[in-house]
């Protein structure tokens, strides 16, 4: 063997050694992180605790009007303040639009017919509504709008069918319809939380709700045989939601009945999950200055009947919302001497969530005396009127327009300016950076109190593990490891991944592997769960997805606040372990986006990001698609129409990014 080779020989042989040995350090340091990723530093109860203290601090207060005039004069201000948030990215020409309904047939009935619409909501997006007239009608009639809400068969539900029979057999036009995702629109695109993929586009995704309703009142006001001053409002659950909503708004509605359909914010908060709610419930904004008691006094002084159920088995039992959304609001009719117009129903007969007999002849009663009817408030029975689902169908388009393909076609109209070169780059980094806090609602915080929860400190390894409580009450976990051998001041790195520092799903530490090569270089690590990661997240999951929307209705952006905390806890760490360089690494899309966001709003805190299986785009909740509750910080109002992810990597220089391991679920 010549000297060359035998050269060689030893510097491959020394290599394999030395990489042998690292890989089994590495190995070993795994073994002994394992144990202690498993800590759980928070409890779920204890993060629940801090939302719900969060929220109760920031929900909006009922006003205090002193006078009628006063009342009215504020009303309108509400009104068209929420209507903004509602139409927000809208086009204007469909907002104004005239309703669009075709008749598609009709089925006689006894005492009344019942007409089949079709309607458009907004451009190539289609529902369906069933109007029962009655038979012989003299002069303009009283009408009502019959709201759905989450019924599977929709318009063909048995005490829908009921309700509209016998508004009709009392002289009432009835107009029911179809609800979003049930009946005839119940499609895989029409998920109520695909709302979310319009928020993140630029158009808020309560607005389609609304415009679906407000078409049939739009159509009902026009209607020469129906009387404009006494137009009313009913339904159950969703229906009793949008009951509220439209009533609220739109002073059209003359007398409102809405059923188990909703509560303050405060009761919502205070018993999760027992009051779950829906993507449209708590809108991005929706509850910024008002809540649902506000939109209750808003009915003053016309007439209004809150029914509820005593012991409802779904939400909203009346016992418990009553002192939030009716006896607060009793004052605002006695403001305008009206106090006998506005009236509470609890029903007791049946121990369910119902619009049941009992219900529907109380709203016959409350109707009948507003519309200046003469008739027996006792149902009159309509059971072999019933219809099955296959003979009230309407019929939508094949190509009909969901949430999600709306969604996608407002995402694909999105044009944003291209991105500067050379000097103009700078200032317009600094517009863009402003804008970027404003869309996640960026407020600074600190570490008010870092709690020293455990440690470790054997096999040359130490570890720290910490519970941050942050300036504005909510709270973050992580946990700082250190080789014993490295120098003092070595960089650090904070990890942050998508399930956290532990992975439930696999049921081991998701982040040991990485965590372990990075000591083995002599980095110091924080493995982080900000909030809505890992351990600092309320559980179960739909408790997630409820304080994630929560948060959004009261002008909160999960992103910003998980920005925020990942900021202030580098912050904290330059402060106790002044690293000579400050590092952020991330696993998954959601830790992805927080990155960016927090290397964004502040570019010279992290020497490099590195990004480990994300995404290219945003526009990947739109392909794949994602829920807004497996990602919330994903689903910001606006981010997407002025923001994509490499728009943000561009904001964060001088920090290098560095991206690899591209998710391809989509």
């Amino acid at each position: 063997m010549n000297p060359r080779s035998f050269c060689n020989l030893i510097l491959i042989t020394g290599v394999f050694i030395a990489s042998s040995v690292a890989v089994a350090l590495a190995q070993s340091t795994a073994e002994q992180l394992r144990p202690i990723f498993r800590q759980n530093l928070e409890t779920p109860d204890v993060v629940a605790d801090q939302l719900q203290e969060y929220l109760l601090k920031r929900a909006p207060r009922l006003p205090d009007p002193t006078s009628a005039a006063q009342w009215t004069a504020e009303e309108k201000q509400i009104r068209s303040r929420v209507l903004r948030v509602i139409y927000h990215g809208w086009p204007r020409a469909w907002v104004d639009s005239a309703p669009q309904f075709r008749e598609v047939g009709e089925i006689p009935g006894r005492g009344y017919v019942i007409h089949k619409l079709q309607y458009e909501i907004v451009p190539n997006f289609y529902s369906t509504a069933l109007m029962y007239e009655p038979a012989h009608l003299r002069g303009r009639a009283p009408a009502v709008l019959d709201a759905m809400g989450h019924f599977p068969v929709g318009k063909a539900e048995e005490f829908e069918q009921k309700l509209c029979i016998n508004q009709a057999l009392r002289g009432v036009i009835a107009l029911n319809l179809e609800w979003l995702d049930m009946g005839e629109l119940r499609a895989p695109g029409n998920s109520h939380w695909y709302g979310a993929q319009l928020d993140l586009a630029g158009t808020s995704g309560v607005g389609l709700f609304y415009l679906a309703m407000r078409r049939g009142l739009d159509y009902l006001a026009q209607d020469p045989q129906v009387d404009p001053n006494r137009i009313g409002m009913t339904g159950l659950s969703g229906g009793g939601w949008q009951t509220i909503v439209l009533s609220s708004l739109d002073p059209r509605v003359r007398v409102a009945i809405p059923v188990a359909g909703y509560t303050s914010l405060i009761g919502r908060a205070e018993r999760l999950p027992g009051e779950p709610g829906d993507f449209e419930q708590n809108e991005s904004d929706f509850l910024v200055g008002q809540d649902y008691s506000t939109l209750t006094a808003l009915l003053a002084p016309r007439p209004a009947l809150i029914i509820t159920n005593a012991e409802d088995d779904c939400c909203f039992r009346g016992p418990l919302v009553k002192p939030e959304i009716y006896d607060p609001i009793r004052r605002f009719y006695q403001l305008y001497g009206k106090a006998s117009l506005f009236q509470f129903h609890e029903d007791t007969h049946i121990s369910a969530h119902n619009y049941g007999v009992d219900n529907r002849q109380h709203a016959y009663r409350f109707f009948d005396q507003n519309f200046g009817l003469h008739v027996s408030d006792r149902e009159t029975p309509v059971g072999p009127d019933i219809k099955t689902y296959r003979q009230l169908v309407v019929g939508v388009p094949k190509d009909n327009l969901t949430i999600l393909s709306l969604a996608r076609q407002m995402a694909r109209r999105i044009q944003r300016p291209p991105i500067p070169i050379g000097n103009a780059r700078s200032a317009w980094a600094a517009t863009e950076r402003a804008k970027l806090r404003q869309i996640v609602r960026y407020r600074p915080v600190h570490v008010q109190r870092p709690w020293r929860l455990a440690d470790t400190m054997h096999n040359q390894l130490a570890s720290l593990s910490y519970r941050f409580d942050m300036s504005n009450g909510l709270s973050a976990t992580g946990i700082w490891l250190k080789s014993m051998d490295a120098p003092r001041a070595t960089p650090l790195t904070i990890v942050l991944d998508d399930h956290g520092r532990m992975d439930e799903t696999r049921a081991k530490a998701a982040r040991v592997p990485q965590v372990a090569f990075l000591l083995g270089r002599d980095v110091q690590v924080i493995a982080l769960n900000p909030l809505f990661f890992g351990d600092a997240s309320p559980q179960p999951r739909i408790n997630l997805t409820n304080f994630a929307e929560m948060l959004e209705a009261i002008g909160k952006r999960p992103v910003g606040l998980e920005a925020a905390q990942v900021i202030a806890v580098a912050r904290w760490a330059q402060s106790c372990y002044h690293p000579s360089k400050l590092f952020l690494e991330t696993q998954g899309m959601r830790s992805q986006l927080v990155a960016l966001v927090a290397g964004a709003l502040e570019p010279k805190l992290f020497e490099k990001i590195d990004i480990r299986g994300g995404i290219k785009s945003l526009d990947t909740v739109y392909s794949k698609p994602i829920k807004f509750g497996e990602a919330p910080e994903l689903f910001c109002l606006d981010l997407y129409k002025y923001f994509d992810l490499h728009r943000l990597a561009v904001l964060v220089a001088p920090t290098q990014v560095r991206e690899s391991n591209f998710a391809q679920a989509h």
